[in-house]
């Protein structure tokens, strides 16, 4: 089946809200078969997730409140692109930002589209070793505790219902796919 078969065009949208780090618009669109529906949609920048390796085999983790879901999450670093910004320098900015230090050697994991139903959101995957300590730099409203992981942990933890954030579980597969090579 070809694939512009499903394709839908969007005939208006409207703004129903503008902020800092999303928008959210009203689209009226035209399906394949000619029928109109409503899509809402949730714009996002795009954003990265960084698994930073240790000497040791342990990966850095950043454990935060995420105000959506009520809860603590444990992930591996990630931050937002600022516009026009291209992942890899997001990664490398992040990656300090969050942990202090630098990585290098840098593997492109590929990408994942968290929320495709509403949500225009990609992040970019990346995988480095550890450099060198700059120290943290963390926004002014970002409040984490940083902490380390074998991926043989990191996979019992995820089996175990204990990591649901998207990002971790899709890297950490990923990582473990690319070890075994």
């Amino acid at each position: 089946m070809d694939r512009r078969e499903f394709e839908e065009k969007q005939l208006d949208s409207e703004y129903l809200y503008k902020g800092a780090v999303i928008n959210v618009r009203r689209d009226r669109a035209l399906l394949p078969d000619g029928q109109e529906a409503m899509r809402e949609v949730v714009e996002h920048p795009g954003g990265v997730g960084i698994a930073l390796e240790d000497e040791d085999g342990t990966f850095f983790l950043v454990e935060q409140w995420r105000y959506a879901q009520s809860e603590v999450l444990l992930e591996f670093p990630a931050g937002k692109k600022e516009p026009g910004e291209d992942p890899l320098t997001t990664a490398k900015r992040e990656i300090i930002e969050e942990t202090g230090w630098s990585g290098k050697d840098y593997e492109y994991l590929g990408e994942l589209v968290p929320t495709g139903a509403y949500d225009s959101e990609r992040i970019a995957m990346y995988y480095a070793k550890k450099d060198e300590y700059h120290g943290q730099h963390l926004d002014k409203d970002e409040h984490l505790n940083l902490t380390k992981m074998t991926l043989d942990e990191l996979i019992a933890d995820i089996v175990a219902g204990k990591i649901p954030d998207a990002k971790t579980v899709a890297m950490v597969f990923l990582l473990k796919e690319r070890k075994k090579g």
